[in-house]
């Protein structure tokens, strides 16, 4: 199982890495196209943009393993989702599961569950994220949340796996993204193109986190199959070295009784 994880977690790794260049540049373009945000009214801004004055409930999408032997990283991955549930302070968390042990947590815990995703498998496609994507863009849309958070396991290397929570809607343009003195110009325009942009910068988000969890998954149950074939091999050792002992006392035993009865003879 460790060996089976270990060729797994190279995989996804090359997966996120990959990802990584295309969402820079696209958090690039987003920050040039909303420079002028700052002189538009609230009001006409893209919907997606819009930040309400109440929340009144809130999206959460908890990604997780489907499969246990991941050594803590479910266990940490639920009780950051239960410590952000119990920030809200009352506000409804409405949840989209991706995965079954996230799913079956938060059933437990009583808390809505919208959607379901948990056969995406260990290399999910762009266009099997994207379904997750607009859940959270129709019950923000329609007003049925006010608010999309995500939870996911960040992949720092192999045996470090932090969880993060990241806001998704309403969009927030990145500030850090670099940025050129260029006057870049849009066709068919900068509003049309940043229409079109913004689902797609969403579908992004989700994209990436996924294959950071994808990566700390697998990251996670390579470590614990090896401590766990560490601590068999060790357990074995120690087995072997008492029964060895117990053989051998039982021979000097043996011996003992035999020369005194040799003695008793004499």
């Amino acid at each position: 199982m460790e060996l089976v994880a270990a060729s797994k977690m190279r995989r996804a790794q090359l997966n996120a890495l990959a990802a990584r260049p295309y969402a820079e540049r696209m958090r690039w373009v987003l920050a040039d196209l909303t420079e002028t945000l700052s002189q538009i009214d609230p009001e006409d801004r893209h919907p997606l943009l819009r930040a309400r004055d109440e929340i009144g409930a809130v999206d959460l999408i908890l990604v997780t393993p489907n499969r246990g032997l991941s050594g803590a990283l479910p266990g940490n991955l639920m009780r950051r989702a239960a410590q952000f549930v119990m920030e809200r302070e009352g506000t409804p968390v409405r949840v989209t599961a991706v995965g079954r042990k996230g799913r079956d947590f938060m059933r437990r815990t009583g808390q809505e569950i919208v959607a379901e995703f948990l056969e995406l498998g260990d290399y999910p496609a762009y266009e099997e994220i994207r379904p997750i994507a607009q859940v959270a863009i129709e019950e923000f849309l329609s007003g049925a949340a006010d608010e999309a958070w995500i939870i996911y396991a960040e992949f720092v290397n192999t045996v470090t796996q932090r969880p993060q929570v990241r806001r998704l809607l309403p969009i927030e343009p990145p500030t850090d993204a670099a940025t050129e003195a260029i006057d870049y110009i849009y066709e068919p325009g900068r509003a049309e193109v940043l229409e079109e942009l913004l689902p797609r910068y969403l579908e992004r988000e989700v994209y990436d986190a996924i294959l950071e969890a994808g990566a700390s998954e697998q990251s996670a149950r390579m470590v614990a199959m090896r401590n766990a074939s560490d601590n068999a091999n060790e357990l074995v050792e120690d087995l072997t070295l008492e029964y060895n002992r117990a053989r051998q006392e039982s021979i000097t035993n043996e011996l003992l009784d035999i020369v005194g009865g040799v003695e008793a003879l004499a």
